[in-house]
């Protein structure tokens, strides 16, 4: 499941790859970098090869073009040429009726706009020239009327030769443009389903690997009957691997358990033999507390291996608290200053919870003692933002160097003397860590500005309650309060 950032300030105790030190750099998703890279190939293939048609199609259209034009004046001229008055007017008109040409004299008044200097045009009107004589003009109008209009003299009697236009150009920016548009969308179209069949295996090997990764084993199963034979195999690979690893994580669960009722059992005896035939009380209370503390890190092994599967429901996150503080509002060694809100829920399973906020507790209670007494003095504070909460538990204590902070969650570390006292196994902070992730949140540990070690846990928060759905606790508090023994004065 993906983890939101703390929005909290200081620094966060590293549990992700992107806190080791090295700089986080920007994700690029495969399937938009394979796309954009086939897509350059492609259109700058369609580029290359429209630059290449155009080249190709330019010098023998522009040759072919001049050497009809100039084929039709030299025809038309000799055949006017060697034609009397009556046949010529003949022949003017067959010329006009048949073929689109027409012949009329060029008079000294007329008005006429050249072509438009296009590479096209120019090199047209360069071989024209070189074929009819240095006076020949092309222009397409003469006394306001459109067409390709071609100068030329018949027995030094100039004349305008008029053809249709349409037959001599060659294909428009505006063509070029519509099938350029046609090829590229169909190559973006083809780059994009290309893209999708290599990212869809990869996307789903990461899927699974989340999966693994989150110890939900069921859900990361992959395709063995995959058409690619390396696709094929890999998956097979990946869910062998995948069910290894649920077969150990099983084991080591049921090992656990069955350590933890073969201990238990003597350690009980053991217990009641001490308490029984031991006569020095000092001798004896050393021994059951030794016990008993036996027994405690047998829970933390418990609690460490606990599967991470948990059901989420509407937790009221003042009602999970106070229940904890509850237990331990009147312990000499812990004093408690809460402030949350009564109308807060979050996501979360309230048992769990609990075990979180009360391993924090302890934690501060052996660890978080005010320099000279010997009271640890803990503030619980939350703060919204969105859809999140982050709840914080901060105690007054001489706090953790910099440098230990990210390895406080890591299984089996105990700090140095800055907290001493250190008699558990080193897991309490990494199994809040873990109960936390388990239920979609974020747990990170910090240094307070103003002293002491600040715990931040950060969870899903829920905006909305349907009336008549309020959540029923499983906590439950005692209407009586627990009264401690006197304290033994020596």
């Amino acid at each position: 499941m993906s983890r939101p950032s703390l929005f909290a300030g200081g620094h966060k105790a590293a549990s992700t790859p992107d806190d080791t030190g090295t700089r986080s750099r920007v994700g690029l998703n495969l399937f938009w970098r394979t796309f954009f890279l086939l897509a350059l190939l492609l259109l700058g293939s369609i580029l290359a090869w429209l630059q290449t048609l155009r080249a190709l199609e330019f010098d023998p259209r522009t040759l072919q073009t001049a050497q009809q034009i100039a084929s039709l004046v030299n025809l038309s001229r000799a055949a006017l040429q060697h034609s009397d008055a009556i046949a010529r007017v003949s022949l003017i008109k067959t010329m006009a009726d048949q073929e689109g040409v027409r012949i009329q004299p060029r008079e000294p008044g007329d008005t006429f706009e050249v072509l438009p200097p296009t590479e096209l045009n120019l090199r047209l009107e360069e071989l024209l020239t070189s074929r009819l004589g240095p006076d020949t003009i092309l222009a397409r109008k003469v006394n306001g009327e459109e067409g390709l209009w071609v100068s030329f003299t018949i027995d030094e009697d100039p004349n305008w030769l008029l053809l249709d236009q349409s037959r001599y150009v060659t294909a428009s920016g505006r063509t070029w443009l519509i099938w350029l548009s046609t090829a590229g969308l169909l190559s973006l179209a083809g780059a994009a389903v290309i893209a999708r069949l290599i990212n869809r295996p990869l996307k789903q090997l990461s899927y699974a690997a989340n999966r693994v990764r989150d110890g939900d084993f069921a859900a990361s199963q992959l395709d063995e009957e995959a058409v690619t034979s390396e696709i094929r195999e890999v998956n097979i690979g990946f869910n062998r691997m995948a069910q290894k690893l649920a077969k150990l994580e099983q084991e080591r669960a049921v090992m656990l358990a069955g350590i933890s009722h073969d201990l238990r059992t003597p350690l009980a005896r053991l217990r009641l033999e001490t308490e029984m035939s031991v006569q020095d009380d000092v001798a004896r209370g050393h021994m059951v507390a030794d016990i008993v503390q036996l027994d405690a890190t047998i829970d933390k092994f418990l609690d460490y291996a606990r599967p991470d599967h948990v059901t989420l429901t509407v937790v009221n996150l003042h009602a999970v608290v106070a229940s904890c503080v509850y237990a331990v509002q009147n312990h000499r060694e812990l004093q408690i200053t809460m402030s949350i809100p009564d109308d807060i829920y979050v996501m979360a399973d309230e048992v769990e919870l609990a075990r979180v906020i009360s391993n924090l507790l302890e934690n501060a209670r052996r660890y978080g003692k005010t320099v000279d007494t010997d009271t640890a003095y803990v503030d619980i504070t939350i703060k919204t933002r969105e859809n999140w909460v982050l709840m914080r538990l901060r105690d007054h204590g001489p706090g953790v160097p910099p440098e230990q902070l990210p390895q406080l969650i890591q299984p089996f570390f105990r700090g140095d003397s800055a907290r001493t006292a250190a008699a558990g196994a080193g897991l309490g902070l990494s199994i809040v860590d873990k109960t936390v992730q388990r239920m979609g949140g974020i747990f990170s540990i910090t240094n307070a500005n103003a002293g002491g070690l600040a715990s931040n846990i950060q969870l899903k928060r829920v905006t909305e309650v349907p009336d008549g759905q309020d959540p029923k606790h499983r906590l439950q508090r005692p209407q009586v309060k627990r009264q401690l023994p006197p304290e033994a004065t020596t």
